[in-house]
């Protein structure tokens, strides 16, 4: 068990008779072990595009530094496409069925990366042309 202590003044650490964390600290290693699952989470989708371990190893370890900072980003863009989460859904689907059928047939990465691109391209189209209609 943690020592926590109610200490507001902006530290990790406290220390009167004896060594207190923070809830600062408590809420920075919830973010973190967040930032670390949702890395690990991703591996497998990393495997279905590459099994080369260098490209695994190192977007990982970019997930791990910019997962948060892109995730502010994606959310922007999906308020202004109202059709990406949609086109995010398919490719996940994607990515998923390419994973169970991997032993069966093989679709090469400049398919997988046409498709993606494909459909995200598709999804940011409809939105602009959804909201333009809105605006007539």
């Amino acid at each position: 068990m943690l020592p926590i202590t109610a200490d507001t003044s902006g530290r990790f650490f406290y220390k009167a008779d004896k060594l207190y964390f923070t809830h600062l600290f408590i809420v920075l290693l919830a973010i973190e072990t967040t930032d670390i699952v949702f890395a690990v989470d991703s591996i497998p989708a990393v495997f279905a595009i590459t099994t080369d371990p260098f490209v695994v190893y190192t977007s990982n370890i970019l997930a791990i530094l910019g997962l948060r900072a892109l995730y502010f980003v994606l959310h922007n863009f999906m308020i202004r496409f109202k059709y990406l989460d949609i086109g995010l859904s398919v490719i996940l689907a994607f990515v998923g069925i390419k994973m169970l059928i991997k032993d069966f047939a093989h679709i090469k990465v400049e398919w997988s990366l046409a498709f993606i691109f494909t459909v995200l391209t598709i999804s940011v189209i409809f939105s602009v042309i959804s909201d333009r209609r809105k605006l007539s």
